[in-house]
């Protein structure tokens, strides 16, 4: 019912004064506000007095700004969401404070129309913060800020936003405390005509032709071998200042290819820090002339494809006897191939072809220290008897909250477990464990019964001290209304004023 207005009619040429000019002329006249009115200005925020230090905490607003001098001591927040094609967008704020939670952040909004998520006519799209990193490019106290994007008209989560969902199903599988580790490959490309797709690869000859075969360049070392070496170390580094989980980097099998690992991720933080990564890497490339490309097979031929390889675990998987878990949630990935692959990324089928480390992508098999296999189980799972589980499958494209989102509905499914339940001490109860279910039931029954026991005993203890404080005021009133001599007080020096209670009388040696 409050808040402010855009006109959009300016031009990027215009002149401010003139502009601001005409439309306070215009809101004053419509408004009936006097020329001699004077506004009052706030107090000037102690934010901007603070000396060379920052502000940390909530940010305070668009009130506080407007009576700031200078926004010197202010700090940058840039907002980062996925659009309808899951690439990464961004836009920067200025702040009051450093956040410390997302919940210190506002939510903003953008044009959903300019990224394929909204209509012109109905353009206004959300940014609820989720998550908060350092920004490695401008410094302390500057902040990258996870957001998650709805539509402004229905509060529905906008195209593109696959994480309120996965958050929804990691919540409800909580209990079993998922692991994910997904190592990213991608391809670093010479770029093309602005806006269009590169097609040649950064590690591929000038004059177009296509470098010696595959063999030399996977964890190389060297000039003509380790190309894009700069790009990878930078990526590692930014990630590291951003608190990105970032495990690791390598050269890849095609010329140009890298990979990086990020995790070991609990639940929703996996598809988070994926994000945050590729973002961070699209920014590096802006300053060393590629593009990086995350296309599943970015060269016809001989030459690899890029996969995100996904590492899993639930805590049944990590115990003693674990290995078994593995081979049960193995099979039940089988029966449900399809519905994986159809999460897992798009033009993967030129990928999954049985070739270049891969399994066809109508074939479903599993095994230990397979490459070849959908599903590989590491050699020290099988031997230590526990461990975790290897999905080869998804796409270097693919979107980490789906795919997540996937493993997490059969594995929960596969192990019998059921909505993560509750209770005041925060305990958590699988379905499959009757004898607990049972318990639990009775206890809550007789925590029912107490708590109605003594709603009844607070009820008679409210009525009792009602008649008590009655016949005090009755007793006060009386003993007012008394003859000063008649009324016990000693030679009438403690007599009580009219409408009054007596002085209490001071405690003795023996009173408690």
């Amino acid at each position: 019912g409050k808040g402010y207005m855009e006109d959009r009619r300016p031009a990027a040429n215009c002149d401010p004064y003139r502009v601001t000019c005409r439309i306070m002329k215009t809101t004053g006249q419509c408004l009936g506000c006097s020329l001699t009115s004077r506004i009052v200005k706030a107090p000037v925020s102690v934010l901007e007095v603070a000396g060379d230090g920052f502000a940390f905490g909530k940010d305070q607003g668009a009130g506080a700004l407007a009576n700031m001098t200078s926004y010197r001591n202010c700090v940058l927040a840039e907002y980062i969401w996925l659009d309808a094609a899951q690439t990464p967008r961004s836009k920067t704020m200025t702040m009051t404070s450093r956040p410390t939670k997302p919940e210190d952040l506002k939510v903003w909004n953008y044009d959903g129309s300019s990224t394929e998520q909204a209509e012109g006519h109905n353009s206004e799209v959300l940014l609820y913060p989720r998550a908060i990193f350092p920004d490695p490019f401008r410094g302390a106290p500057h902040v990258l800020v996870l957001a998650e994007a709805f539509n402004a008209w229905d509060g529905k989560p906008a195209i593109g936003n696959t994480r309120a969902e996965c958050a929804k199903v990691m919540e409800k599988y909580a209990s079993l405390d998922p692991w994910f580790g997904i190592e990213q490959e991608y391809t670093l490309m010479k770029p093309g005509k602005v806006g269009e797709k590169p097609t040649v690869p950064f590690g591929f000859n000038e004059d177009g032709s296509e470098p010696a075969p595959q063999g030399p360049y996977y964890c190389g070392a060297g000039n003509g071998v380790a190309l894009g070496r700069p790009v990878a170390d930078e990526h590692y580094v930014k990630c590291l200042q951003a608190g990105v989980k970032i495990a690791g980097i390598n050269a890849e099998v095609m010329p140009g290819q890298w990979e990086y690992q990020i995790g070991p991720c609990r639940g929703i933080e996996m598809g988070d820090h994926l994000v945050m990564s590729r973002y961070i890497m699209l920014r590096i490339t802006e300053s060393h002339n590629c593009v990086c490309s995350f296309s599943p097979k970015p060269m016809e031929g001989d030459w690899n494809g890029a996969g995100c390889h996904t590492n899993f675990s639930v805590t049944p998987m990590r115990k003693e006897g674990g290995y078994d878990v593995i081979i049960k949630v193995c099979e039940a990935f089988g029966k449900v191939a399809a519905e994986h692959i159809a999460e897992y990324g798009e033009g993967n089928d030129n990928r999954l072809t049985g070739k270049h480390e891969t399994c066809d992508i109508n074939t479903f098999k599993y095994g230990v220290a397979n490459r070849g296999a959908s599903i590989r189980i590491p050699r020290d799972a099988e031997k230590d008897g526990k461990g975790y589980m290897e999905d080869r499958r998804p796409a270097a494209n693919c979107d980490p909250y789906r795919v997540t989102c996937r493993m997490m509905k059969t594995t929960g499914d596969c192990l019998g477990h059921s909505t993560r339940a509750r209770s005041a001490g925060g305990s958590t109860q699988g379905a499959g464990d009757m004898e607990f279910a049972k318990l639990r039931a009775e206890m809550d029954d007789m925590v029912a019964q107490n708590r109605s026991e003594m709603a009844a005993m607070r009820q008679a203890l409210a009525a009792s001290c009602s008649e008590n404080k009655a016949m005090f005021q009755k007793l006060i009133l009386a003993m007012s209304s008394a003859p000063a001599n008649g009324g016990g007080y000693a030679n009438g020096s403690g007599s009580a004023r009219d409408g009054e209670p007596p002085a209490s009388p001071a405690p003795s040696q023996h009173s408690v």
